[in-house]
């Protein structure tokens, strides 16, 4: 029997795209109370099944696919350029392929302006006009109105048309840069992307016996399984540690280890492998927010991904990226290494000196380039601890000296010096933990 809160959620998703709904009209149509329905609203709109606008209301969206998940759709760029709906909302939930900024006559302009696509003006009503019967969604910039006629055409053809107080250059800067945050995000390896799912899983229910324990192990020659209750919840995890020795008789129940961790589906790769390597799991259940298993994620699994994310042509770049490109090998002399970089200005706070997140950047780069060569493996950084930091200004080059003072089978600490024009302006000693290969 599904609970109240899945009841709601399975009714979200049973709406058609384009809906809109509310706390009291779910609370009265399903007949539970108001925080119950917030409560479920909330989660859909977590599950990307509803988005809320400022002063439009919650709509029941398109759910995204991740090769989708460039394109945005017209009700986050409400969300983007702080604007109001003057017509055709029941279109909220399309997504745009591209945008046209109108700063041309009217003929050419038309020339660019497709379906589904959003057309960036200003006060022009027959440009407004013209780009709905070719099938676009209309921004118009500089806070303006439309005529009403123009509002009922939108409504008529479901495209929405939205006004925003900002200049076009700034609208079209704000949507170029919302759309790059995309890419760095579709970049990023999700659990969902690599986990065995729940019908290729092997598990245990709380009422098996030890015997089913060896059943499982030799059938399928794994030796680690989770355990799930009578509603599929994960309550254990139970090893060959827990069972050797152990009568075959005795309840799984007896003998697995309660409360193990767990990750859910939209858990970031990175994170799932640093808490595998932190506390030395080998596979680990994937649940979902109600923590019935969804499936496994073994080490295997894990350490692949990883390999395979660093062939991976970076379409976004985040800071990290940035910084890691700009550093250079200028020296190298038996196990040490000698790195340059030149401090650009993205590098830097605002008050034009090297910032203190790209310092820490630099630092954790250069060690981990510096243990590659020792080992074929990761880092995943355990402690920094910066001893002190001088300003270095834009455009200044900076010489990294790290230097291993212990490194072992898991666990490394590296010194590293920072230098400008010979003087040592930064230093700070970093722990590791590796991640074999």
């Amino acid at each position: 029997m599904a609970t109240k809160h899945e009841q709601i959620l399975q009714f979200i998703e049973s709406l058609s795209v384009g809906n809109k709904i509310s706390v009291r009209q779910i609370a009265k149509e399903l007949n539970v109370s108001e925080g119950t329905a917030y409560r479920a609203i909330k989660e859909a709109e977590n599950q990307s099944l509803v988005s809320t606008i400022e002063r439009v209301g919650t709509i029941r969206i398109e759910k995204k696919k991740k090769e989708n998940i460039e394109r945005l759709t017209f009700a986050e760029i409400i969300n983007i350029v702080d604007g109001q709906v003057l017509g055709g909302r029941e279109g909220l939930y399309k997504t745009l392929n591209k945008f046209v900024i109108g700063a041309m006559k009217l003929e050419a302009m038309m020339r660019y302006t497709e379906a589904g696509s959003l057309l960036i003006v200003g006060n022009r009503t027959n440009a407004h006009e013209l780009a709905l019967k070719e099938g676009a969604a209309v921004l118009i910039t500089g806070g303006f109105d439309t005529e009403e006629r123009v509002k009922k055409l939108a409504d008529e053809k479901k495209l929405p048309i939205i006004s925003t107080s900002y200049d076009t250059f700034t609208v079209a800067a704000m949507i170029n840069r919302a759309i790059y945050d995309q890419l760095i995000k579709k970049e990023i390896v999700l659990v969902e992307d690599i986990y065995t799912s729940f019908e290729q899983s092997y598990y245990l229910k709380t009422t098996d016996t030890v015997e089913n324990w060896h059943e499982l192990n030799e059938a399928t020659s794994h030796s680690r399984y989770p355990v799930v209750d009578g509603n599929n919840r994960v309550v254990g995890m139970v090893t060959s540690k827990d069972v050797i020795g152990k009568d075959r008789s005795i309840v799984i129940d007896k003998v697995m280890t309660k409360n193990p961790m767990t990750v859910q589906t939209k858990t970031s790769l990175a994170n799932a492998a640093h808490m595998m390597v932190w506390e030395g799991i080998e596979i680990m259940p994937v649940v979902d927010q109600h923590h019935k298993l969804q499936g496994l994620i073994s080490r295997q699994d894990v350490l692949k991904a990883l390999q395979h994310i660093q062939r991976q042509p970076q379409v976004g770049e985040t800071i990290d990226d940035l910084v890691s490109k700009q550093v250079e090998v200028i020296g190298e002399e038996g196990n040490n290494m000698l790195f340059q970089v030149a401090v650009t200005p993205q590098m830097t706070n605002q008050l034009g000196s090297l910032s203190y997140g790209v310092f820490t950047s630099l630092v954790t780069e250069a060690s981990s380039r510096l243990l590659r060569k020792y080992k074929k493996g990761d880092l995943v950084v355990e402690n920094l601890s910066v001893y002190f930091i001088k300003p270095v200004q834009i455009e200044s080059v900076i010489e990294i000296k790290p230097e291993i003072m212990e490194v072992g089978r898991k666990f490394a600490k590296v010194d590293v010096e920072l230098y400008h024009e010979k003087t040592l302006v930064g230093k700070a000693l970093l722990m590791a933990q590796l991640i074999d290969r």
